[in-house]
């Protein structure tokens, strides 16, 4: 993957193919470019595709100071990769962590952005969903090695996921994790739980101002009905402030829709459209 370096000296990796408008994907907070591979064949067929690896996350270089793993320092990050790349705008396809950098970027750097997608991500972040990421950020795993955490990811998944292949879950594993001779490991930072425990402790923060932010420009979210993390409740108020807002619901779906499922790809081809 080729690199560029962050005004605070951190070498960061990204991937740059196709041509045409530039959709920037950013990732979940765990994530990597890999979060993509699935819808890639959709957004590359006429779209230049520019995918970042957070700081701390994927082959990007990890801080040396952790709480600079922030929404805001890494939508610093995205805007210094879109300078390294000489570009003026760039459309925001963005799951999870990332949908929050797309509304900061909106709230921020506005003039820099055509849109923002946003999957299975609001103004609204529900408890229950938040519970969930606490229980495995930042901690490794206890599998020897990719299989066996694909089988028990699918068995753990079911019910939010029903019917998903094991091979996609193996795939998925292989994304934000790595096999060592100690057994699986994460592929990020495990600091990364020190700083979102240390940016809860500032208190809540209101971002429906950062989603009303985007209006105009195209927008959409897609919104896995079996979620734990975006409510229907969120989705429909994200509708009533912003009529125009594109809206995928996608069912057998739970935190995050894989981006591939036919009510994503008719959201992201509408969205798509409008861009151009």
């Amino acid at each position: 993957m080729p690199r560029f370096t962050t005004s605070d000296g951190l070498s960061l990796a990204y991937e740059d193919a196709g041509e045409g408008l530039p959709v920037l994907c950013l990732s979940g907070l765990t994530r990597n470019a890999r979060d993509f591979d699935f819808v890639a064949p959709q957004i590359l067929a006429g779209h230049r595709m520019i995918r970042l690896d957070y700081r701390g996350r994927g082959q990007s270089d990890w801080a040396e100071d952790h709480l600079t793993y922030t929404v805001m320092r890494e939508a610093q990050d995205a805007l210094e990769l879109m300078d390294h790349l000489g570009l003026d705008k760039a459309a925001i396809l963005g799951t999870s962590r990332g949908g929050l950098i797309g509304m900061g970027l909106a709230a921020t750097a506005k003039d820099r952005i055509l849109g923002v997608v946003m999957n299975d991500i609001g103004p609204v972040l529900e408890a229950e969903g938040l519970d969930v990421i606490m229980g495995y950020l930042g901690i490794h795993p206890d599998f020897p090695d990719f299989d066996t955490m694909a089988q028990a990811r699918k068995l753990a998944m079911e019910g939010q996921f029903p019917g998903v292949p094991l091979e996609r879950w193996r795939k998925e594993v292989t994304h934000t994790h790595k096999e060592t001779p100690e057994g699986v490991r994460l592929n990020y930072d495990p600091k990364l739980r020190d700083a979102v425990v240390e940016a809860g402790a500032a208190g809540d923060v209101d971002l429906w101002p950062f989603f009303d932010a985007i209006a105009p420009l195209p927008c959409a979210v897609i919104h896995g009905l079996n979620s734990d993390l975006l409510s229907a409740a969120t989705v429909d108020e994200m509708k009533r402030r912003n009529p125009e807002l594109i809206v995928a619901r996608v069912p057998d779906r739970a935190h995050i829709p894989f981006l591939d499922e036919a009510e994503a790809q008719a959201a992201l081809a509408t969205w798509l459209e409008q861009l151009s």
